[in-house]
């Protein structure tokens, strides 16, 4: 891969970086958003934010909400797995989600994308949705943060957006100056839900944690397998690893 460009958008600093196949945008060091000509899955927390929204205990999501869009490499694997699903996020980088149009080929998922504040936007929204998934994080100068700290405001209107029988999910990122938000937003989930797994694969330094009511196991994955065409994408999908907490 070669870089090709820097963008510097109002929010962060971003790099493209391209080969014949692939498309990265990397944000402080790290792969932001990744899109791939022929494969779907890269072994990263995108595949765990995908599997995440399949583990509904009342079959497949008809709605899935995303709070933080970037690329949409997550929606684009989730786009593969569910033709009909109807996929909302909302990012507040407009010039992040217009690149991904010209350089990832967003515009081709059929995303209803809302350019704003997800957080102001969920104090306001009335709309519920099967999943609902938050993988906010926006860049500081040597690694990422979360912009806004769990409080049972946060948690209300989360909980608010989902529809009976709905799962909340969100990303985290692990590792060394992570681990207090990890142990924490843990104990949050367990304490708001009957049910909370984590799903994590080897190669990635993410943890998904998704709650509910009744939450699926890992066999709840397994159909999808044949979905998936290259054997790459067969083996990272395999790697992924539920477990309850």
């Amino acid at each position: 891969m070669r870089r090709t460009e820097i963008v510097q958008t109002h929010f962060q600093a971003l790099e493209i970086w391209k080969s014949d196949l692939a498309v990265e945008f990397r944000v402080a060091g790290a792969i932001h958003a990744l899109y791939h000509r022929n494969r779907f899955l890269t072994g990263l927390a995108w595949d765990l934010i995908a599997a995440a929204a399949l583990l509904r205990k009342d079959g497949p999501p008809r709605s899935i909400l995303m709070l933080g869009l970037a690329g949409g490499t997550a929606y684009r694997v989730l786009r593969h797995l569910l033709p009909d699903c109807k996929l909302t996020a909302i990012d507040i980088d407009v010039e992040i989600v217009d690149l991904a149009r010209k350089h990832m080929e967003l515009e081709a998922l059929g995303i209803e994308v809302i350019i704003g504040d997800a957080y102001a936007w969920l104090e306001r929204n009335k709309r519920k949705f099967d999943v609902v998934f938050d993988d906010i994080y926006l860049a500081g100068k040597t690694d990422v943060f979360r912009p806004k700290a769990w409080n049972p405001e946060l948690m209300m209107h989360l909980r608010k957006a989902m529809a009976p029988g709905g799962l909340l999910a969100l990303n985290l990122v692990t590792g060394a100056g992570h681990r207090t938000m990890q142990s924490l937003t843990r104990k949050i989930l367990s304490d708001k839900f009957p049910v909370v797994r984590s799903l994590r694969t080897a190669e990635g330094m993410n943890e998904v944690l998704v709650a509910g009511e009744a939450v699926g196991t890992g066999r709840q994955l397994d159909p999808y397998q044949e979905v998936f065409k290259n054997w790459r994408d067969r083996m990272y999908w395999d790697r992924v690893d539920v477990r309850r907490i």
